[in-house]
């Protein structure tokens, strides 16, 4: 049986510090799946479809890797598609307090399922989508921090907000 692994999250958009660690997680794994949780309490830019394609198309050069939305429990979806882990990135300190408490529920959860968090590359530390999509919405240049077909999108879809005179949600560096 292989073993199988989930990288959840919201990916919007996914960015260079995702791919890499979804790259890693699929050294490790037989098969791996980016689940892409449909409703988050954040703000969202793309939409759950927008984000599984952007994933898709990122993620595509990685055979053993699929690419699906979820909703609900992140343990639920790991058991409904048989993943015996879930793989989670580690950014900065702060992020551990997080995914500490996440692992430590998830195991009272579903203790079938471990919890694994791969330290990010240096050189994607400062990356998050938040900041990702606040730079791109403030037309700055992100081209270093996604791959070309996200950068893209985040463009049109800054024009199609511009065309709807829908304010742009700035969520990181506001001060």
């Amino acid at each position: 049986m292989p073993y199988t692994a989930i990288y959840p999250g919201t990916f919007d958009p996914i960015h260079f510090g995702h791919i890499d660690i979804a790259t890693r997680a699929a050294q490790i794994f037989d098969v791996l799946v980016v689940a892409v949780y449909d409703r988050p309490a954040k703000t969202l830019l793309f939409t759950v479809e927008e984000r599984v394609a952007l994933a898709r198309q990122a993620l595509a050069d990685l055979p053993n890797v699929r690419v699906a939305p979820y909703s609900g429990l992140t343990v639920e979806f790991a058991r409904q598609v048989g993943a015996r882990a879930i793989v989670r990135g580690l950014r900065v300190i702060s992020d551990f307090e997080l995914e500490y408490q996440m692992a430590l529920i998830n195991r009272e959860l579903a203790p079938e399922i471990e919890f694994v968090c791969l330290m990010t590359r240096q050189s994607h530390a400062f990356l998050s989508a938040s900041i990702v999509k606040e730079i791109a919405l403030l037309r700055g240049d992100v081209s270093r921090m996604v791959p070309y077909h996200v950068a893209v999108a985040l463009q049109a879809k800054l024009h199609e907000r511009e065309k709807s005179h829908e304010p742009t949600p700035l969520v990181s560096l506001r001060d």
